[in-house]
């Protein structure tokens, strides 16, 4: 009976490489799922017979499967447009955790949000990465799920302010240019209107006074508070040379119970030694006095209309206040050895001690793929390439099942002889 086992074990073998190869194709449209291919071994009788050369006498006994190995390689990217999904591009994995506290590793990025507003796979588990404080990630914290629904801005307070004008070099002595606004927010997020006006006096010299409303400094009050003040000084091109006088503009103390003073730098450049300027953005020539743009980085609170994915996993957000700021950042694990992870299905991956610790860190460093945003990773199964599998081992399996019909026909004209 010895002789059966050859061909069962090939036709085992033949079977397992079967079920491969359609485990292969069923999952063919299955995002992110990655290719698996049966490798065997050939089983021998260790004896101690030798033949004349002395050169061992050995009799296989069949085939085992002796791995199974998976294509870590990159499938295909699909365009969803969905601000949710993620691909990664080159080495690395998605890291989520499951409702146990398990953490799994993944390739499939069709995360979607869940009713608490975190990015979640189709099955519920968490995708993981670093936190951001006021638009600031914090790569050395611990990961912890992304937060990308109800998020609210918080109010950034003004800084700094950037008036860029053009003062009419034809204004008579004590005349006037039409006055600059800009808006500037305090640490509660409110929003104080700063009026900057302008008086010649004298030739290329030009004093700026610049006010508020006194009612945001005292409730009530009427009129406006004046913040800061200097003085321009031109050269015979237009070009602004310096600013003496200097009062820097801060509001000292504010109605709404915010941060005091609001101490702001600008607004026409960085003022240095002896009242230089750099990177001035007001001139004086003989054009229309006209203010043509101001700035500030201070923002109102706001709440999420919408995120971008970038390319190092920082969840960009938008918000309502106009201000863009890090939602958080989409961790990546590599591994030493790819093969040494084990597949817990939904397209889920495990660490063992043969793939090695995971190696987390940032998109795009450490030999880490980049994150492409709006984007899922499709299955690389090649269907020609299977159809070619399926073939030879349908073939094997039918030699082998020949290989055991000729050892029962010799066992039973054995058994007739006998008889």
């Amino acid at each position: 009976m010895g002789a059966f086992s050859a061909p069962l074990s090939g036709l085992t073998a033949a079977q397992d490489q079967l079920q491969s190869v359609s485990n292969n194709l069923a999952n063919i449209d299955t995002d992110g799922y990655k290719d698996q291919t049966l490798t065997f071994s050939d089983i021998f009788a260790q004896t101690g017979v030798t033949n004349g050369a002395g050169d061992p006498v050995q009799i296989g006994s069949g085939v085992n499967v002796s791995s199974t190995v998976s294509n870590f390689g990159e499938g295909n990217l699909d365009a969803t447009s969905t601000a949710s999904n993620m691909a990664i591009s080159g080495n690395g994995f998605f890291i989520t955790q499951d409702s146990l506290g398990n953490t799994n590793y993944t390739r499939t990025g069709d995360f979607t949000t869940n009713n608490a507003g975190q990015l979640v796979t189709p099955g519920g588990e968490l995708l993981l990465g670093y936190p951001a404080v006021k638009g600031v990630v914090n790569s050395t914290a611990a990961l912890q799920p992304l937060q990308v629904g109800s998020v609210n801005s918080p109010a950034v307070e003004s800084t700094t302010v950037g008036i860029t004008a053009n003062l009419d070099s034809d204004t008579a002595v004590n005349g006037t240019a039409p006055n600059s606004t800009l808006s500037v927010y305090d640490s509660l997020g409110s929003a104080h209107t700063l009026t900057v006006s302008y008086t010649k006096t004298a030739t290329n010299t030009w004093t700026y006074t610049v006010t508020v409303p006194s009612a945001d400094v005292v409730a009530g009050a009427a009129g406006n508070t004046q913040v800061g003040t200097g003085t321009l000084n031109f050269d015979g091109t237009g070009a602004l040379t310096s600013i003496t006088g200097i009062t820097p503009i801060s509001i000292p103390t504010l109605a709404d119970g915010a941060v005091s003073p609001l101490v702001l730098t600008g607004p026409f450049g960085a003022v240095g030694a002896l009242g230089a300027v750099t990177n001035p953005t007001i001139t004086q020539t003989a054009a229309a006095s006209a203010t043509s743009a101001s700035t500030t980085d201070g923002f109102a609170s706001g709440t999420l209309t919408t995120y971008t994915v970038q390319s190092d996993g920082t969840i960009e957000g938008t918000f309502t206040s106009g201000n863009t700021m890090a939602l958080g950042q989409v961790a990546v694990a590599s591994f030493a050895n790819n093969q040494g992870l084990v597949s817990i299905g939904n397209n889920d991956f495990q660490a063992t001690s043969a793939s090695g610790a995971a190696v987390t860190g940032v998109a795009g460093t450490g030999g880490r793929g980049t994150v492409i945003g709006g984007n899922v990773e499709q299955s690389n199964v090649d269907i020609a390439t299977e159809f070619a599998k399926l073939i030879v081992a349908q073939q094997a399996y039918s030699a082998n099942a020949k290989s055991i019909t000729t050892f029962s026909q010799v066992s039973q004209a054995t058994l007739a002889m006998i008889q």
